[in-house]
């Protein structure tokens, strides 16, 4: 589990085959204390397990799954990430809850300067328009940030300076493709609500308490 709250940008140094998905060589900015083999870390919004950590190097295994609903195959050696390793309970909780698991790539359909801030607009993916609401959250490329507006089509964020020099974000153009991860609260208030109407159509389908009473399963 992440928070969305970048903390530093990787270079990927390798890039290689390994079965149907890929391994990159991966080195950080920033310094990894107390590393432990197998953690978690996001690369560009993506979860993978850091490997043979050695200062600020590491390997990530990316499957074909990953592949196939990233933009991580795009990637090539030089190309710079977002990275954040894995949330602690002690931490603190500077975005929202993010999972690491991408729901889909998006497209940035505008770049536009204001002031020192920079306004992005981004496609809506098939399917995840109900999930992204005007003030909700929403993970791109792993950087937690607030929707500023949304339609079925496209949606909007500010960045503020900060964010635009800490993360990958500050280099991206019109055209360029950004991995989404939507708010996954609302995914199970969907599933729990889901399952709420499903109970109460067998309710009417006929298991009620006289079908219980007359089949001997209650006392009327």
């Amino acid at each position: 589990m992440f928070t969305g709250i970048i903390q530093g940008k990787g270079k990927i140094i390798a890039k290689q085959p390994f079965g149907s998905g890929m391994v990159f060589g991966v080195e950080a900015d920033f310094d990894l204390p107390q590393p432990q083999e197998g953690e978690s870390i996001a690369i560009n919004g993506v979860c993978l397990t850091a490997k043979d950590i050695a200062g600020r190097r590491f390997t990530a295994d990316v499957s074909p799954e990953s592949l196939s609903r990233t933009n991580l195959g795009d990637l090539a050696p030089g190309s710079v990430v977002n990275l954040e390793r894995a949330l602690q309970l002690s931490d603190r909780l500077g975005g929202h809850l993010v999972s690491g698991h991408i729901d889909a790539v998006a497209k940035i359909l505008e770049r536009k300067v204001e002031g020192d801030f920079v306004r992005f607009t981004f496609t809506v993916p098939d399917g995840l328009d109900k999930y992204i609401i005007e003030k909700g959250s929403i993970a791109i490329d792993g950087i937690s940030l607030t929707v500023n507006q949304c339609d079925a089509q496209s949606f909007a964020v500010a960045i503020i300076p900060h964010t635009l020099q800490i993360t990958t974000l500050g280099q991206r153009k019109q055209g360029d493709t950004v991995n989404i991860e939507v708010d996954l609260i609302g995914k199970y208030v969907e599933k729990l609500l889901s399952v709420k109407e499903e109970s109460s159509s067998s309710d009417r389908s006929g298991i009620n308490p006289a079908f219980l009473a007359e089949h001997g399963f209650i006392k009327e």
